[in-house]
């Protein structure tokens, strides 16, 4: 059943994305051929008056075909013929309606939750060494020089720490409101814990006041976290190019229905909270100028507008091509070590 719930995310996640595509794409009347859920062979296909809606073998994307969207026509009604504004807002409106869709599963996720959690900190747990310096009521706004907005942001911080001090101990410059005033903590100690499976990891000694439960609280903190989910996902695409994370801790679709299917089992927050932060995910990483992406369809609008005329079909359809083809490159590999996970149980 975890698994049925998890393949059903993965699904409304695609065919939100697409539906965003789809809606803009009518609004500014362009002609949409067809409307796809999933890639390969056609097991479902039913014809509108305009559209032929499908569905396909694997549940791993979606598609829409828009008239005149990889080509020229005459149409009136095709995306070619539609003023660059226009083209632009279906181009982005898939990964705009995942980033809608973070938001509201984000506040999903804080209506099932007991508490919402602030950055003010509220008490000191046994043996902290971070007590040193910092206090109850200080109101943290910075980890070493990233600002922090949700608790999330602190969590993340803390865990991805790698300066120590010369007892071995992870060291963080803190930035706090205390009292009003700003106050500038260096080289705040965190002591690690040895973990069961003999790796180390950072002690947490210090718990955040929880913040009272109400729609105004409820819409603000979950608009700062679904932005603080977009950011930790392009400070982690940064990582990745610096070599920080390779190819092995990529997750593919397989990984990520194992990844929900798991939340499910252990609490609603949780599973919530990772449905956010796969749709903020498709919706960023879409937005990237990456060949194939919706992020490099629309630079290529924006080349347009400044040339006042398209790149040629053919260039522009060579330089998706290749792209499409390294992404599914991308995505047999980490599909292959989703599954090697799986069997070994790594």
């Amino acid at each position: 059943m975890t698994i049925v719930i998890a393949i059903l995310v993965f699904c409304v996640i695609i065919i939100i994305h697409e539906l965003g595509h789809f809606t803009a794409a009518k609004l500014c009347g362009i002609q949409v051929n067809e409307f796809a859920l999933g890639m390969g062979p056609v097991i479902f296909r039913k014809q509108g008056k305009e559209t032929s809606y499908v569905i396909r073998l694997l549940p791993i994307g979606g598609s829409v075909s828009m008239e005149g969207e990889d080509g020229t026509s005459d149409n009136p009604r095709a995306f070619n013929r539609k003023p660059i504004w226009q083209r632009m807002i279906v181009i982005v409106a898939g990964a705009v309606m995942n980033l809608v869709l973070g938001f509201f599963v984000v506040m999903i996720s804080l209506g099932v939750t007991e508490n919402i959690a602030t950055t003010t900190v509220s008490s000191f747990r046994d043996q902290s060494v971070s007590s040193q310096q910092l206090m109850v009521g200080d109101k943290i706004t910075k980890i070493d020089g990233l600002p922090i907005f949700t608790s999330s942001d602190i969590i993340y911080k803390l865990q991805s720490g790698t300066d120590k001090n010369a007892d071995g101990d992870l060291i963080f410059d803190f930035t706090v409101q205390r009292n009003g005033e700003k106050v500038v903590l260096d080289d705040v100690v965190f002591s690690t814990k040895q973990n069961e499976d003999g790796t180390s990891s950072i002690y947490f000694d210090f718990t955040v006041l929880p913040m009272e439960k109400t729609f105004v609280n409820m819409v603000s903190e979950s608009f700062r976290e679904s932005c603080s989910t977009g950011r930790l996902i392009i400070m982690t695409l940064f990582d990745m190019l610096r070599g920080r994370y390779g190819i092995n801790d990529l997750s593919g679709p397989v990984g990520v229905v194992q990844v929900v299917s798991q939340s499910v089992s252990y609490d609603w927050s949780i599973f919530f909270s990772v449905v956010s932060l796969i749709t903020i995910n498709v919706g960023v990483f879409n937005l990237l100028p990456i060949p194939a992406l919706d992020g490099c369809r629309f630079v290529f609008l924006i080349i347009e507008a400044i040339r006042r005329k398209p790149v040629k079909p053919e260039v522009e359809g060579m330089v998706h091509f290749a792209g499409f083809a390294l992404l599914m490159l991308l995505m047999l590999v980490v599909t292959f070590n989703d599954i090697a996970r799986l069997v070994t149980g790594g």
